[in-house]
């Protein structure tokens, strides 16, 4: 018997939600054959067979959350059979834990939302938690000692810690007063959050609670770029976005000011060797930041293809773990979108991300007093004031307008 376990698509990933089976009970499988998709905090990814044999032995359905490394299925050669206890917690061997935790100590069914509690202690950090967990469950304040962990031996995962609070009956600590509440009426519609909404509002914010914001914006000329761009296409170069463009300023900006490119560690911060820029990608379901890695090693064309091919993905739910994870940098843009300026929330942990506003024509006066109608576009980056302080954030914003406005610059 070869037992489906949910698979560890990343680093950063402690459980998994299942989307969907593609097989049926007793159905045929061979190794490497999708046999359901999964739904993780970053992407929806494909779950691919471990065996061959017939697929057997559901433990979890359609919208069942599980740790990973937990068997949610099984395969079965000819002539074997489902052990009499399948299910139960004892038909196998514990489910691995991740390296940092102890091994599983399974007494339920793999399938069940509860385990062992976990070992308590008057010390939160003594206490096995994710560290999602542990940030979700500090905001609220909410005793991890007096939380069951339904993870890996007993580790108290985010869904653990939203389940206490709903109990208490309070997101916020017991010193901050209760909103009134809101009565419903005839005319009110539910809306249920779908999976990606919850993790939007989870990182949204965390990132607000944690990283004290300051915001810079500036207004770029973008007469030279709309220049170049029809140029670019008038010698069938491809069509460059002027999202391209920015991606390509911010990451030789990042590279010229790598105190940028930090992230806040603490005690200290960490100054990353790597340009990777996160962008942000509109969904059926929400928002998702693919990310171009290396961004400062790319050409302008470059960056163009890997842009599309990421965003492409992104709508289609195709993108893998790692096309999901490592930004040190992020760009929103919502010039598609007729506004006239905003400012993002950092996508933490990284310590900025820049907005992108719509370009408009306006009348302008030249430096030599003459009046012009120009494109001009409005940008505001918003910083981690724990990271970048007032005038390294202003000195940042305009080394991106400085290549913006000679585009020349990028195409080297």
């Amino acid at each position: 018997m070869t037992e489906v376990i949910m698979p560890k698509m990343g680093d950063g990933m402690e459980e998994g939600t299942l989307l969907e089976w593609l097989k049926k009970d007793g159905e045929s499988v061979k190794p490497g054959e999708v046999i359901g998709t999964i739904q993780t905090d970053k992407a929806t990814l494909e779950l691919e067979s471990p065996g061959r044999g017939k697929l057997t032995g559901f433990l979890i359905q359609s919208g069942d959350t599980v740790p990973v490394g937990r068997p949610i299925a099984a395969i079965l050669k000819d002539g074997e059979s489902l052990p009499a206890n399948w299910g139960s917690g004892e038909a196998s061997a514990p489910a691995a834990a991740p390296a940092e935790e102890a091994p599983a100590q399974t007494s339920k069914a793999p399938a069940e939302a509860t385990s062992a509690p976990a070992t308590t202690s008057s010390n939160n950090e003594r206490i096995k938690a994710s560290p999602l967990a542990r940030r979700v469950a500090a905001d609220a304040g909410v005793d991890l000692s007096a939380v069951t962990g339904s993870g890996p031996g007993g580790r108290i995962v985010h869904k653990d810690v939203v389940a206490a609070i709903g109990q208490q009956g309070s997101s916020m600590p017991s010193s901050v007063p209760k909103s009134a509440p809101v009565t419903a009426s005839a005319e009110d519609v539910k809306v249920p959050l779908n999976f990606l909404r919850k993790i939007i509002a989870e990182r949204t914010h965390q990132s607000k609670m944690e990283a004290p914001h300051f915001y810079v914006t500036v207004e770029v000329d973008m007469e030279k770029i709309y220049t170049l761009r029809e140029a670019l296409k008038e010698e069938e170069a491809g069509n460059i976005s002027v999202n391209d463009f920015v991606v390509r300023a911010c990451a030789l900006a990042l590279r010229e000011m790598p105190q940028v490119n930090s992230t806040y560690q603490g005690d200290h911060l960490l100054q990353l060797g790597n340009v990777n820029i996160g962008i942000a990608a509109a969904v059926d379901d929400g928002l998702l930041v693919p990310v171009i890695h290396h961004a400062d090693q790319l050409t302008l064309r470059q960056i163009a293809a890997a842009s599309k091919d990421l965003v492409t993905k992104a709508r289609a739910g195709k993108l893998s773990p790692n096309e999901m994870g490592g930004s040190t940098f992020s760009i929103s843009n919502m010039g598609m979108l007729d506004v006239d300026n905003f400012g993002a929330i950092i996508n933490g942990p990284n310590a900025a991300i820049l907005a992108i506003s719509s370009a408009r024509k306006k009348v302008v006066v030249t430096e030599s007093d003459e009046v012009e109608v120009r494109w001009r576009m409005n940008m505001t980056a918003s910083f981690d004031h724990r990271v970048v302080d007032g005038a390294v954030g202003a000195q940042f914003i305009n080394v991106v307008r400085a290549y913006l406005e000679s585009p020349m610059r990028l195409l080297s």
